[in-house]
C-alpha cells in the first residue's frame, strides 16, 4: 500500500496559504489553552496558599501545651484571666474512633477487593458489587451518619463512640476496596499461573503471593482511608455527637477533633475560635503526615 505525504513547499499556492492559515490558527488555540491552564493553576495555588497561610498563622498562634494536655473548660472561656482549656479529650476521641473504624473497615474492604480482583472478573455479581462500592465511595458522608443513626443510635438509646466508629468504618470500606482491587489487578497473571502450576491452591496463591506483591499499595490505600475519615464531621454529629470530657467508653458519647472544631468555631468567643484554629491545624498536620507516608510507600511500590 502506497502512502503520500503533504509537502507544503511543492504544493500549489492556494494550498500553501490554507496550510499556513490552519497552522497559525492551531498555534493560537494551543497558546490560549496553555495560558488558560496556567492561569487556572495559578488561581488554584493562590487560593490554596492563602488557606494554608491563614491556617498556619492562626493555628500555630493558638497551639500550646495547654491545648494538647487539658480538657475543655467551658466556664473559663470569655474570661481572659482564667486558665484556658484544651483539646486532649477530642484528640483521644478522634484516635479511638478512627482507629476502630479503620480496624473494622480494613479487613472487609481487603476481602471484597480481593474477591473482585481474583474471583469475580467478568462476572455479573462482581460488576454489581463494584457498582455498589463505587456508589458508596461517592455517597455523602451525612447519609452514612443518618443510616447509623437509624440502625445503631436509636436502638441503643443514645449517641455512642461505637456508632461513630461504625460510621467511619463504612467510609473506609469502599476506599480500601478500590485500592486493593487496583493493586491486585496490576500483578501480572504469569505470577499467578506459576504459583498454581506448582500445585498451590488459589487461596494460598492470593495470601502468600499476590497480597505480598501488592502489600505497599494496599497499605497505601489503608492510610488514605484513615486520612479520609480523620476530618469527617457530619457522620459523627449524628452518631457520637461529642462531649467536653475524655471518654474511654464506646457506649457513651465521645468527643472528636472535627466536632470540637465545628462547635468552638461557632461559639462566638475569640478564645474558643483560637482553639478551633489549633484543632484545625492538628487535623491538617495529621492528614498531611499520613498522605506523605502513603505517597512514599506508593513510590517505593512503583
Amino acid at each position: 500500500m502506497s502512502t503520500t505525504t503533504f509537502d507544503i513547499a511543492t504544493a500549489p499556492a492556494k494550498d500553501q496559504a490554507t496550510a499556513r492559515s490552519l497552522g497559525r490558527r492551531r498555534k493560537m488555540v494551543d497558546r490560549l489553552v496553555r495560558w488558560a491552564c496556567v492561569g487556572s493553576t495559578i488561581i488554584g495555588l493562590i487560593f490554596l496558599a492563602s488557606i494554608l497561610a491563614t491556617l498556619l498563622y492562626r493555628g500555630f498562634a493558638a497551639l500550646d501545651l495547654t491545648v494538647l494536655t487539658k480538657e475543655f473548660e467551658p466556664t473559663t472561656y470569655g474570661d481572659d484571666t482564667a486558665p484556658r482549656g484544651g483539646l486532649v479529650h477530642a484528640i483521644i476521641g478522634s484516635l479511638i474512633q478512627t482507629g476502630i473504624g479503620t480496624a473494622i473497615g480494613t479487613p472487609i474492604g481487603l476481602l471484597v477487593g480481593t474477591y473482585l480482583a481474583e474471583y469475580a472478573r467478568g462476572s455479573k455479581l462482581g460488576e454489581a458489587v463494584r457498582f455498589v462500592s463505587d456508589v458508596l465511595l461517592s455517597a455523602p458522608s451525612i447519609l452514612i451518619g443518618l443510616f447509623i443513626y437509624q440502625m445503631v443510635v436509636l436502638p441503643m438509646g443514645g449517641f455512642s463512640g461505637l456508632a461513630g466508629s461504625l460510621a467511619l468504618a463504612i467510609i473506609v470500606i469502599p476506599v480500601v476496596v478500590r485500592t486493593t482491587e487496583d493493586m491486585l489487578t496490576l500483578i501480572p497473571n504469569t505470577l499467578r499461573e506459576a504459583v498454581v502450576a506448582l500445585g498451590a491452591p488459589k487461596w494460598k496463591m492470593v495470601v502468600l503471593v499476590t497480597w505480598r506483591a501488592a502489600l505497599s499499595g494496599i497499605v497505601t490505600g489503608i492510610l488514605l482511608a484513615f486520612a479520609r475519615i480523620t476530618g469527617e464531621t457530619a457522620p459523627l454529629l449524628l452518631t457520637s455527637f461529642g462531649n467536653s470530657v475524655t471518654s474511654w467508653s464506646l457506649g457513651r458519647s465521645m468527643a472528636s477533633l472535627p466536632i470540637a472544631i465545628y462547635q468552638q468555631a461557632n461559639s462566638g468567643f475569640p478564645d474558643l475560635i483560637d482553639i478551633a484554629w489549633a484543632g484545625a491545624l492538628l487535623v491538617t498536620l495529621g492528614v498531611l503526615s499520613v498522605n506523605i507516608v502513603a505517597r512514599v510507600l506508593l513510590r517505593k511500590r512503583k
